[in-house]
């Protein structure tokens, strides 16, 4: 069992249709068809969808995804129409949320790796192999890979995991020339990013992306290159064979498994609230990867 700890009522603003609530973000459709989306300052670690909310974190979310979205903006179009807050909203809303175009979402999270961790770690651990993919021997937990690869995930309900699957079952989805659409998007966008991340001394391990079609013009949707999307790690702390130092909600993930939690991850009982100090933390570490990222401070 996971979940929303607490799931919360939509806020109800009139000229919008409330669509769906996710992890993070609220999804309404206006009177013209374009989607709202609204980022929350909700986190989600372990499949669960926390009680305590980290202050600043939709924003920031919301507005290092319109900066990476103006980086590649020549790579892939995207979905962002205006910035500008619906008549009615709360203010709230403000820095937020994006008007987008609605796209025909294709039901696939395209990720892209350069570096090995995660479950692409326990998979090759496994059979030396990522989404089917041949790696060589000798890899160990932060290494980086011989070039960046593919590999794809099915999306998963709130509170259920992604799978991994390979090139050919997406291709079995979507179809062949889709499936190429989406690996060559994809890695182009992550070499892109990991190079302007480079140059801010910041390693991008990984990220996923999720495109639709705009008729038949494949378009770069939902949020990118966030901490919730990507692990960042500083590229002077790298050192293979551990778990590394990330931009993300780590400090969330070592307290809850922590003692001092009292919370078993095993258990169907839902997380407890987080203290001050972790909410903390975690945000500074938020606008930390978007100051480094950006150049720009955080007002």
């Amino acid at each position: 069992m996971s979940g929303f700890v607490e799931k919360p009522e939509p806020t109800q603003v009139p000229g919008l249709v409330h669509l769906h609530t996710g992890k993070v973000r609220e999804l309404y459709q206006n009177e013209a068809g374009d989607l709202v989306m609204v980022a929350s300052d909700r986190l989600s670690a372990y499949d669960w969808v926390l009680p305590t909310e980290i202050p600043d974190k939709g924003r920031v979310l919301t507005q290092l995804s319109l900066w990476w979205f103006d980086q590649l903006a020549d790579l892939v179009p995207n979905h962002v129409l205006s910035t500008e807050l619906p008549a009615g909203a709360p203010a709230d809303w403000a820095g937020r949320t994006l008007v987008c175009t609605s796209l025909r979402m294709v039901p696939v999270e395209c990720v892209a790796r350069g570096y090995l961790t995660g479950s692409g770690l326990v998979e090759y651990n496994e059979s030396r192999t990522v989404c089917g993919l041949a790696l060589p021997e000798g890899l160990v937990d932060g290494s980086a890979l011989p070039a960046p690869i593919f590999t794809p995930a099915t999306k998963a309900e709130v509170g259920e995991h992604d799978e991994n699957v390979s090139y050919e079952e997406v291709a079995r989805q979507v179809g062949a020339e889709t499936a190429a659409q989406l690996r060559q998007a994809t890695l182009a966008v992550y070499g892109r990013a990991r190079g302007i991340a480079r140059d801010r001394g910041i390693i991008l391990a990984d990220t996923k992306f999720e495109f639709g079609f705009d008729g038949d013009a494949l378009v770069l949707a939902d949020e990118v290159l966030t901490p919730d999307s990507s692990r960042f790690w500083p590229a002077d702390q790298w050192q293979p064979g551990r778990a590394q130092p990330s931009y993300d909600k780590q400090f969330v993930r070592d307290w809850l498994t922590s003692a001092e939690s009292g919370w078993d991850r095993k258990s169907e009982q839902p997380p407890p609230p987080l203290p001050q100090e972790v909410v903390a933390a975690t945000r500074a570490k938020y606008v930390e990867a978007y100051e480094r990222l950006t150049g720009m401070s955080w007002s």
